[in-house]
Order: C-alpha cells, then structure tokens, then sequence
C-alpha cells in the first residue's frame, strides 16, 4: 500500500517568467515576500535561478531552505531522478530535468548511489506530488531537505534547457527562500564571482577516506541486493566518486571489491594484489585530477595488469597516455545517449553524464578510438592496443537499454582471465 510522505508541496505561480535583472534589481528594496497574480489566487514567490549573466527564474522553492551556487546543466533522464541525484559526478552542479514530472515515485534507501549527495540543487517544471509507487519510502521534499539539497520547481524548463544548448552551461545560483525576499544584486555578484567547473579537482571532495569494500550485487526483482554466490578475481578501484552500481556490476561477474581513495600512491595499490583495477566515474576537471592521479595510472599501465576507466577514469586514462581533454559546451548528461561500437557496429543506449570529453586528435599512435557519440561524434572509447587497457565514457552499470553495455564487465572479466 502506498501513503502520502512529507507535506504537500506549494503550487507554484502560474505565470513565472524569465525578468529583466536591472528590473528585479529596481524591485529588490520591497521588504515583504513578492506575489504574483492579482486578487486571492496570489501565490508568493519562494524561489529562483540566478545566472552570471543577470538572468533570473523566479518559481517556487521546495527542499533544504537556502541557496547553492554551481554549474547549472539539464539532464534529459524520464526515470532514476535520486540515482542522478546521489551520483558523485553531479558534484558543484546544480541539475534541471527536462522531464517535467520528477519526484513522482519517491525516494527509498536502495535507489542511491552514495551515502552523502554531491549535487549543489534540483530544478523541475511541474510542482511535486506525492509519490505513487509500492517502493516509496519518503517524499522526495523530506528527503532533499534532509541531504541540504534546495529544489526549485515552476519555472519554464524548456527555455533554460535551450539556453544551455545556445551559450553552453552558465554559473548560477539556486535559492529557497521561504520568506519571499531576494537580495538579486548578491546573488548575481555569487553566480558571476564563482569560477566555475574547469581547473577544479573535485575528485578528493567526493573520494572514500580510506579503503573500504562493498560484498552486494546488482538489484533484483524480489531479493534486493544479494551477496555474490563466489569471487573469482581482486579487483581494485579507484575512487575518483564512484557510483555503488559500478561496484555491484563487478561484484555480479565475480569480483571482490576493494576500494581505494582517490590519491592512493601505485605501490598501495599494488599491495592489495590487485588481478584488476578500475578507474571510476567522477566530477571535475580531468587534468585538474590528473595532476596526482596520472603519474599512478601510468604506472598501472605499465604493470601489464587489466585496466578498466569508466567516465573521469576514461578521461585520465586518455591523458595518461598522452591524449589531452577539453570542456565541453552543453555537455551529455541523460539517459537515452546512442553510441556507436566502432569493433560490431552496433548502437548501444547508455547514460552518460559528463562535461569534458577526450580530444580524439590528440590521441597517440597505439590508442585506438573504441566507441563515438551518434548525437555529436565525440570519443566514447577508447583501447590500448596490445595491452589489457581499455575505457568507455558512458556508465555500464546504469540500465537504459536496459543492459546494452553490461558486456563491458564481463570484458573486464575476460581480460584478467587472460592475465592468469
């Protein structure tokens, strides 16, 4: 049986709108929260959107009270809305879902991907309901105030979303303020003030603080997460804000799985004798991360021991061998991103959710490109060849197709098969 969790969420305005700052500026000496809409239907405005360039959302605020400040991106997901937001690589972003209906089915303690979200806020179209699904466990709006996530929902999406897709993804600030009262001028000088994503090492933000291990597979339908029925194969990964899913795939094909922080040294790595190491998701700049991270995975190449880079750890893996990356414009974050196998010539639906991207001129003799986008023919893959070193930048572990890139573990697999 499904009940209602957590207080109902406010309606928001019916006519929010994109407002001239110099506008909002001349209005921000009112004392007393701001309405729109005339006679008794008023409804207060609780929270907005401030952009470096002085562009302002106005809607209503919903979650943690108070403001956030980050790189704002859209994410084009119709489903899995808490994995997005518990996935460490959405760290300084703050994530407007194209999809209007968001928060529906709720939230529960199985469908994250770390214990402490990294993402800055949340922004939706329509207001939420209360959840309607038999694995609901808590509102959504208890649950974002609960992690100091603020929410905004009621303000037009699809004109944000183009935005992002015409001038690339702007620096912003979210704020809830129940009050209804804004200090625009502060808060554009925040969002324009604040540096933005490139040349930042996100990784030790998000990283493990020490060694630890996960012994759980991948859900199923009427058991939940399971213990591995055996272990076959030491795998090592490294943590550059790694998703759980991840670890659960490995552990499914029969790996144990010992977990490192980020800025574990080669030799501690190796002391775990590892038959195979990964190089996990994360947030940030790759070269940013790159500066202690490369120097080991170089090594960890030369080892001849299987190496599997997924998403930031595709990105590094490129640099280590000599590639560079570069920031992208709108970035790919969703789940419904077509990439091209280039080896079988087969389409794979993926999620993806990435703002860098490996610059393919750049890649040396000896690495070859593995996989490319079909929305803009960006790297997706890439192999050493002669060497049991491969990487993808999408995420295997996610399901939208549902299980389209689930042979990359079973890859991994084979590979340290090889090795023995």
């Amino acid at each position: 049986m499904c009940v209602p969790y957590g207080p109902p969420i406010p309606q928001p305005a019916p006519n929010h709108s994109l407002r001239d700052a110099r506008e909002l500026q001349e209005m921000s000496d009112l004392t007393s929260p701001r309405d729109t809409g005339p006679g008794p239907a008023r409804r207060r405005i609780s929270g907005a959107l401030v952009l470096a360039d002085g562009t302002i959302f106005e809607g209503t605020g919903f979650g943690a009270p108070g403001k956030a400040v980050g790189e704002v991106c859209f994410n084009t997901a119709m489903t899995g809305y808490q994995e997005v937001l518990t996935d460490p690589s959405y760290a300084a972003q703050i994530i407007c879902f194209t999809f209007p209906h968001i928060g529906n089915v709720g939230t529960n303690a199985e469908d994250i991907e770390t214990t402490t979200p990294a993402a800055r806020g949340l922004i939706v179209k329509a207001d939420v309901t209360h959840p309607s699904n038999y694995r609901a466990a808590q509102h959504l709006d208890t649950w974002l105030k609960r992690n100091n996530i603020p929410a905004l929902a009621g303000i037009d999406t699809r004109r944000l979303t183009r935005a992002i897709r015409e001038k690339g993804m702007p620096n912003g600030v979210i704020v809830h303020a129940p009050d209804g009262n804004f200090d625009w001028g502060a808060l554009k000088r925040e969002a324009k003030e604040w540096p933005g994503l490139e040349g930042m090492d996100l990784a030790k933000e998000v990283s493990a603080r020490q060694t630890w291990s996960l012994d759980e597979t991948e859900w199923q339908w009427g058991k939940g997460y399971t213990k591995p029925d055996q272990t076959r194969f030491n795998v090592v990964v490294i943590d550059y804000g790694v998703k759980r899913n991840i670890l659960r795939g490995l552990a499914t094909v029969g790996a144990k799985v010992t977990v490192v922080p980020a800025d574990t040294s080669y030799d501690a790595i190796m002391r775990h004798a590892p038959d195979g190491i990964v190089l996990s998701n994360g947030p940030g700049d790759p070269a940013a991360t790159g500066a202690y991270a490369v120097p080991v995975i170089q090594k960890l190449i030369a080892s001849g021991k299987p190496v599997f880079g997924i998403c930031l750890g595709h990105q590094m893996m490129a640099l280590a061998l000599g590639a560079k990356t570069k920031k992208m414009h709108q970035g790919h974050h969703g789940a419904n991103h077509p990439v091209k196998d280039l080896s079988t010539g087969k389409v794979e639906i993926v999620s993806m959710n990435h703002g860098f991207t490996v610059d393919t001129s750049t890649l040396p003799r000896g690495v070859k490109e593995t996989h490319v986008s079909l929305f803009d023919g960006t790297n997706c893959g890439l192999a050493v060849e002669g060497k049991p070193v491969f990487s993808v930048q999408y995420h295997p572990e996610a399901s939208p197709g549902p299980h389209d890139s689930h042979y990359l573990f079973a890859r991994f697999i084979k590979a340290m098969e090889a090795e023995r």
